[in-house]
């Protein structure tokens, strides 16, 4: 069995064995880890944790030690084994977390606060046998400073609570020398000097207690100018009495609570009409079973609704927390600029404890170490709200585990997540939970104006200060939701649309304290980031964007990220919602001159457009040149250079979105060149995994750019390739007019080579509408054209064209003979597209000559080349007709396999073809 050991020295153990890890630098990369055994650590905390300042090749060096340590754990795997994961964030040590002995121990101390007397002793004397030093010896750093110093105060609240449960056990000897050494350790903790007076009672040195006592006031008095509570000069009036001392005090007392208790109970009216969050209310919850010191950090933009969150789940829990319910406003981001500072929050903390103001130490250590003597031992909820970073937090963390602490903030904190806080990160509402808050507030008459609500939702970003705001709109001069909705889908400006004349309920105002908190660079890209398109975008778009490098574009980025005003949703992939995305284009029209702003977005469809027609190069060489060539990239503009088809292929499924909004823009702002450019840059992709409304939408834009810009052949070029599109969503008649058109302009113009194309595809379009021969005539003539032209690849596609109507027109010899001439060419030219086309041709003549194994062998050539261009019809239309030669052949199984993965590509494609699939795979069953 495999153990991570973070007790003393930071050691992996198998089957009983040490391990031998490497250099301190990989076992604080373990350590790392290892505190959050089970759970996905993001690369940016991960770094913080190892070094104080991150070097810029943090991400390399952790990559190293993560596959050296991965390596280690896969060569010592035990049952269960462990491992270490990449996730999209980050890593994760995929290990149960009580084989790392620091979780273990900290299990148990958790496990005993709600046992019965004899368990609780039982697993408090394990815990303590476990604990063999602090963690992480011979690690440094301020991580590991504070993570020492959080599980030495488990340790330390364990001890008092073991000291106490042996003392009712009636052991006292058996504690007390180890609670006296431990004291020397923490001279100022009340709760231990507690039960070591207890202890010295209780072994009949009546004298030494009251003289321990007289020590811990002295020092109280000289280090933090404070008396001991009231509990424990209740223990020292009982002393002196000469009264026993009950060993069985309650877990109050026992922790020094005053006598006269404070009890809290501060928490905001509960939110009304919350909605949805079902998993960052269990998230939230999980804080109740933490064993160590719980703090987490509640994340997102302005208005997505951090407050509400902590607020309602703070209600539905209080019943937990008897001694008090604490919320502090820390207005990190407000309106009037002031933020609280530490030593502020800390009086506020003292004072809703009940600690008199005279009782205050001056300083801020001595007033946190006082907070945190108050609090030891007491079941508390700490809400601290709308934190500006973790330095205003960190002193206000109480250190220990009985005190659960929810923070707020539009930062995340990075810095109390390296610390060990868990993150709870809001995004924006489902739609689903959009309308459950609207009809939530709006009553269920809502639900029947269900246009209206929908509008609503969409025009609010599913934000819910936004929601919250429609719905106080709607209540102002009863206000109709049906109006609201049209106002809003008709407001050029959605922001001034969504105001109600309260600066705390102004959408602009919340997001202007965000963007006021920005360093120059950062609040630049913030603006530049309202420019561009698409519902997402990556660092290299953005290095185009800003027309920095990427190492300068790294800070504000991050910064960005950090604030909340943009979502890292994937690792290197950012969003923001369209209504921070309107704000951010605002301040750009706001602050940034025309030039500027059309510089930047040049720069960025500059980007898209070299880096398209990059990848399609890539995944379709054999291809005809483009007409309209494109220069040099514009200044700063940084395409991305991708290595080879698959990189290309995924290139174009994460950007799909941006490229079809970019090529829209390019038209709207008149770069008619550009956006035809991207038209054409789109084709082979959209044609292959079947997006065809995109493609078609594309052509479209190009067909009018073309005829802005004047030129009849990148006219008939989009009329060409807009009848293809018309072709494969089963738009005849349309695609014959355009087919014609597209043939009169070239003629027009003399190009012989774009006359041959459209000849093939009006062949195409004949096949397809059953008329072979005519078919056949196409074809034949766009072999001569090709020919004419010199055009090799064109020739080969009309040889195999013709080769197909032979087959339709059940001429299967000539079928043979002209595929085999076409898949000549295109096996030396290296063309796959052109090959695959050929193998099925091929296996459809054979099929019909009766030589299935033959045409089974044609069809798998032709399916492993169409599954390498990852030509999604293609696949399908082999896979059906393998599925026919399996059948013919009597080999119904295969063929069902064949049909199978057939119609769900087809269902996918929503292509009108898979009606005819799913009847043969019916008929296999008859």
């Amino acid at each position: 069995m495999v153990e991570v050991r973070l007790l003393g020295p930071v050691e992996i153990w198998a089957d009983g064995r040490p391990v031998e890890i490497g250099p301190p630098q990989r076992r604080h990369t373990l350590a790392a880890l290892a505190v959050d055994a089970g759970r996905p650590v993001t690369i940016d905390a991960l770094a913080a944790r190892v070094w104080d300042e991150p070097p810029a090749a943090a991400a390399r060096v952790l990559q190293v030690h993560i596959t050296h340590l991965r390596r280690l754990l896969t060569d010592a795997a035990g049952t269960p084994p462990a491992s270490l994961l990449r996730r999209s964030s980050g890593y994760v040590l995929d290990i149960a977390p009580e084989r790392v002995d620091v979780l273990r121990f900290a299990d148990h101390v958790r496990r005993a606060r709600g046992a019965d007397p004899s368990t609780a002793l039982t697993l408090l004397r394990t815990a303590r046998g476990w604990w063999r030093a602090a963690p992480f010896d011979g690690l440094k750093g301020g991580w590991v400073e504070r993570c020492r110093r959080a599980y030495e105060e488990v340790y330390l609240d364990a001890t008092v609570a073991w000291g106490l449960a042996e003392l009712r056990a009636g052991n006292p000897l058996a504690v007390l020398g180890p609670l006296v050494e431990l004291a020397g350790d923490h001279p100022l903790t009340e709760p231990l000097a507690d039960v070591v007076i207890r202890a010295y009672a209780a072994v009949g040195r009546p004298a030494e207690a009251l003289a321990y006592y007289a020590e811990f006031r002295g020092r109280l008095a000289d280090e933090l100018g404070a008396d001991p509570s009231a509990a424990l000069q209740t223990l020292h009036q009982t002393m002196l009495r000469g009264e026993p001392v009950a060993p069985r005090e309650t877990a109050k007392a026992a922790a020094g609570v005053p006598v006269t208790v404070v009890v809290p109970a501060q928490l905001p009216a509960d939110v009304p009409g919350f909605a949805g969050r079902a998993a960052a209310l269990r998230t939230l919850d999980g804080l109740l079973e933490e064993t160590a010191m719980a703090v987490t950090v509640v994340s997102g933009t302005a208005g997505v609704g951090k407050t509400a969150l902590a607020v309602h789940w703070s209600h539905t829990v209080r019943s937990r927390f008897p001694d008090g319910q604490i919320f502090v406003r820390l207005r990190g981001f407000d309106p009037t600029g002031q933020v609280v500072s530490p030593q502020e929050a800390l009086r506020s903390l003292l004072d809703a404890l009940g600690v008199a103001s005279e009782r205050v130490p001056a300083g801020l250590d001595a007033q946190a170490a006082l907070y945190r003597s108050i609090v030891a031992g007491r079941r508390i909820l700490l809400v601290l709200d709308n934190a500006r970073d973790a330095e205003q937090v960190r002193p206000l963390l109480p250190g220990t585990a009985t005190v659960v602490v929810v923070v707020t903030s539009r930062a995340q904190l990075t810095g109390l997540l390296t610390d060990g806080a868990s993150t709870v990160p809001l995004g924006l509402l489902s739609w689903v939970e959009a309308e459950e808050l609207l009809t939530n507030r709006l009553g269920p008459g809502a639900v029947a104006q269900r246009h209206a609500l929908d509008q609503v939702i969409a025009a609010c970003a599913r934000l819910p200060l936004a929601l919250s705001i429609a719905v106080a709109r709607t209540r102002q001069a009863d206000f109709p939701l049906t109006a609201l909705a049209a106002e809003l889908s008709r407001a050029g400006d959605r922001l001034t649309a969504l105001e109600v004349g309260d600066p705390a309920g102004d959408l602009r105002a919340v997001l202007s304290w965000s963007y006021a908190a920005l360093s120059a660079p950062a609040a630049r890209l913030f603006r530049l980031l309202g420019l561009a398109v698409g519902p997402d975008f990556d660092v290299p778009a953005l290095t185009s964007l800003a027309g920095l490098p990427e190492q300068e574009l790294r800070g504000p980025l991050r910064e960005l990220t950090r604030a909340s005003l943009v979502t890292e949703y994937d690792l290197g992939r950012y969003s923001q919602h369209d209504l921070l995305r309107e704000y951010a284009a605002e301040l750009a029209r706001r602050d940034d001159a025309p030039d500027v702003r059309r510089s930047a977005t040049i720069r960025l469809l500059d980007h898209y457009t070299h880096t398209a027609y990059a990848a399609d190069r890539l995944i379709n060489p054999a291809r005809e040149p483009i007409l309209l060539p494109l220069g040099e990239p514009a200044a700063d503009v940084r395409p991305e250079r991708l290595k080879d088809h698959s990189t290309a292929m995924a290139w174009y499924g994460e950007h799909r979105p941006a490229l079809v909004a970019a090529l829209r823009q390019a038209a709207e702002v008149g770069l008619d060149r550009l956006a035809w450019q991207l038209a054409w840059s789109l084709h082979t992709y959209t044609a292959r995994k079947g997006h065809l409304h995109d493609q078609a939408a594309a052509w479209q834009t190009a067909i009018e750019c073309a005829d802005r810009l004047g030129d009849l052949r990148a006219h008939a070029h989009g009329h060409r390739g807009l009848a293809q599109t018309d072709i494969r969503l089963g738009r005849d008649v349309e695609a014959d007019d355009n087919l014609n058109r597209a043939l009169e302009l070239f003629t027009m113009v003399g190009d012989h080579t774009g006359q041959a194309h459209t000849e093939h595809n009006l062949a195409y379009l004949w096949g397809r509408r059953k008329q072979p021969a005519t078919a056949l005539e196409h074809a034949r003539q766009a072999l001569a054209l090709f020919t004419g032209a010199d055009d090799r690849t064109g020739r080969a596609e009309a040889l195999n064209a013709i080769g197909w109507y032979h087959a339709l027109l059940g001429e299967f010899e000539h079928t043979l003979s002209y595929c085999r001439q076409a898949l000549e060419i295109f096996e030396a030219d290296a063309d796959l597209h052109g090959a695959t086309g050929a193998w099925d041709s091929l296996g459809y003549a054979h099929h019909h000559l009766g030589h299935h194994a033959e045409a089974i062998d044609c069809y798998q050539h032709g399916l492993t080349l169409a599954r390498t261009m990852e030509h999604e019809l293609f696949v399908a239309d082999l896979l059906v007709h393998l599925g026919d030669s399996y059948a013919a052949a009597g080999r119904p199984a295969e063929a069902r396999i064949a049909w199978t993965e057939a119609e769900r590509l087809l269902t996918a494609l929503d292509d009108p073809s898979v009606a005819a699939v799913r009847d043969s795979l019916r008929h296999l069953d008859d």
